[in-house]
């Protein structure tokens, strides 16, 4: 089994946090985008559409933070204390396999899980899942209880504990609310890749591959269907929508 060297009891992804509540306080002006739409009223997400991401481990190497970056630019997550307060919707994670001291350097973030935990537990609906397998937070429901956080097997999803500026209109963020990798829907409803792939294929390594995985003809579904990989965690029969070669 693959394991963090520099966390083992955090070994199978597992995060602990506190619960509590705030207030919603998005900038002046911006407001939540209708996320359980895709493109416009016209067309919702559908179930024929399941999105997902491959990530090679074979490709990703250690040192490489060409998809947090992006990911970074892209939502504006903006550093303020560079502590572990600050929202991280990806993170690079270096695995040991104790079998035989091979190491791999993956990114970790939101699984997009078929029967994601957090939407089991979120009290208000606002962690859901559209119909083309997105894992969601409609931050003007979210309350902040973080029980979302504390079900996640992957410790996934961060807290926004500061007052935020700069944020984007496309991605709307508040302190007080719970939030996490969106597979950037903003860019997919307008038939472009997320951050982190088109950045992984320009100044990365090309460990990332992205598309429709109910589509036989997509190159993440090819490639799915012919060569090895897994889940992580697959005891818990998520059925995530990220998946990993080589780990």
């Amino acid at each position: 089994m693959m394991t963090n060297p520099a966390n083992k009891p955090r070994r199978h992804f597992l995060g602990r946090t506190g619960a509590g509540t705030a207030l919603l306080a998005l900038a002046p002006g911006v407001k939540l985008v209708d996320l359980t739409l895709a493109k416009d009223e016209d067309e919702p997400a559908s179930d024929e559409t399941r999105w997902g991401l491959l990530v090679d481990a074979d490709r990703c190497t250690t040192g490489c933070r060409a998809c947090v970056s992006a990911c970074e630019e892209e939502h504006a997550l903006a550093k303020t204390s560079r502590t572990q307060l600050d929202p991280q919707w990806i993170r690079k994670v270096d695995l040991v396999d104790e079998s035989n001291d091979r190491s791999v350097s993956i990114p970790l973030m939101c699984q997009h899980c078929e029967d994601p935990p957090c939407v089991e537990v979120c009290p208000t609906g606002a962690s859901f899942k559209r119909a083309d397998g997105m894992v969601l937070v409609d931050k003007h429901t979210c309350i902040g209880c973080r029980y979302c956080m504390m079900a996640c097997p992957f410790n996934a999803r961060s807290f926004v504990h500061e007052e935020v500026t700069g944020q984007k209109s496309y991605s709307p963020r508040g302190k007080g609310t719970v939030e996490s990798c969106t597979l950037c829907v903003h860019r997919v409803d307008n038939d472009r890749t997320p951050a982190c792939v088109e950045s992984c294929a320009v100044d990365g390594h090309g460990a990332l591959t992205f598309g429709d995985l109910n589509d036989s003809e997509s190159t993440v579904s090819k490639t799915v269907r012919s060569q090895p990989h897994r889940e992580l965690r697959p005891d818990l029969g998520l059925n995530t929508g990220v998946r990993y070669r080589g780990v």
